[in-house]
């Protein structure tokens, strides 16, 4: 039998399970899982969220201070309830926060935070799954939900000589503001929508200089052109056939973007879809068209190594910043969890999501793991109720 909840972390009232005395265990206190896991409330499935952390949307109170939300309020809700009107059209990371803690109490979910997983396996008879987790817990539930996040464990390149480089260097998940950058001169690696508007933040911040170091050229979008929102555009191209979504997509980028070739960031040689299905979505303009036009914000060659006091750049150039944050994003982590089951592709991917199980893992689910130009949290919303229905229907 699984562990009962009020046994660790904090609580909710567990709702009545209409299906059986196993529960849906939900990994990940994050939006993927606190939805999922309203869904299938909804539904009459008890669902237990098991959150490794003390609170929910623990990576979202982590994320740096000017942190807005790049789809709009109403196509970010969750199921079952809606983003406030006041938190704007753009919604800050504060705000995501509240949503989310007055999420549990909206749908009286069951939460057990502090509890982390670190295995899941077969049940021992067969009939579900078993669960390893901390405090020596052995959680056995109907179906495993897992929902540990896109941006799971911060990643940091094995650069040649980064652990000697005298300067500060720091993973983009450690920056908050550009106060202690005040008068300095910072490298950013990476220009992901992460590190495009940290390099705005610090350049607005009063930085001395800001450099971003770019390996792969990034499609550039407006966030919203005339009122349109660019998550609209994703949502109604999504289904488009990705030859004709790529020509449609230059065509706006040069009516919307400027040239900024001679700046250093040329216009890209692939397709903004076909680059978007590969998990490469595009730069949503905070302030990066401007400030690069602008040279606030100059654009370098990739990163190599370091050496020393000196970053070693991948066109021969050295430059010594200050400081180095590292917007080179994250692992998914999943390898230790269920990487002996073989539901995982050759870059450690889930093989399935949403609704859809493995064909050797029936009743493990995954939500979370893409980042498609419609909005993740859209999408998250969509595999929840998927993944309800389809729970509800298995006795």
């Amino acid at each position: 039998m699984p562990d009962s909840a009020s046994t660790a972390g904090n609580t909710t009232p567990a709702p009545t399970d209409l299906t059986e005395d196993r529960p849906v265990y939900v990994i990940g206190g994050g939006p993927g899982g606190l939805a999922a896991a309203a869904a299938l409330r909804e539904r009459g499935v008890r669902a237990v969220v098991l959150e490794r952390s003390e609170n929910v949307g623990a990576s979202w109170r982590r994320h740096y201070d000017r942190l807005h939300l790049h789809t709009t309020r109403r196509r970010s809700a969750l199921p079952g309830l809606a983003m406030p009107r006041r938190f704007g059209r753009w919604v800050a990371r504060d705000d995501v926060v509240r949503y989310l803690e007055k999420y549990v109490e909206h749908h009286e979910l069951e939460v057990m935070t502090g509890v982390e997983v670190s295995r899941i396996d077969r049940a021992p008879d067969g009939a579900g799954w078993q669960l390893t987790a901390s405090g020596g817990r052995m959680l056995t539930g109907r179906a495993v939900v897992v929902a540990t996040g896109y941006n799971h464990t911060p990643r940091i390149p094995d650069w040649s000589g980064h652990d000697t480089f005298t300067g500060d260097l720091v993973h983009a998940s450690d920056y908050r503001d550009p106060a202690p950058y005040t008068g300095r001169d910072v490298l950013v690696v990476g220009i992901g929508n992460t590190g495009a508007e940290i390099a705005v933040d610090l350049m607005e911040g009063g930085a001395s200089r800001v450099r971003i170091a770019v390996r792969t050229v990034p499609h550039i979008v407006r966030r919203s052109t005339a009122g349109w929102p660019a998550q609209a555009t994703g949502i109604l191209v999504r289904r488009l056939p990705v030859p004709l979504v790529d020509r449609a997509g230059r065509l706006m980028a040069r009516i919307a973007v400027p040239d900024l070739a001679a700046q250093g960031l040329p216009r890209p040689d692939t397709g903004l879809y076909s680059r978007a299905r590969d998990g490469a979505i595009p730069v949503q303009d905070v302030g990066l068209i401007d400030a690069v036009k602008g040279g606030r914000v100059v654009p370098v060659a990739a990163v190599e190594s370091f050496d020393e006091d000196a970053v070693v750049l991948a066109d021969g150039d050295r430059i010594t910043p200050d400081a180095v944050i590292a917007a080179t994003g994250y692992h998914r982590a999943l390898e230790s969890l269920v990487g002996h089951l073989g539901v995982l592709d050759t870059r450690g991917r889930p093989v399935a999501h949403g609704a859809r199980t493995p064909k050797q893992a029936p009743g493990l689910y995954f939500t979370g793991f893409t980042n498609p130009i419609s909005g993740m949290l859209r999408e998250l919303a969509l595999d929840a109720r998927k993944i309800a229905k389809r729970l509800s229907r298995i006795r």
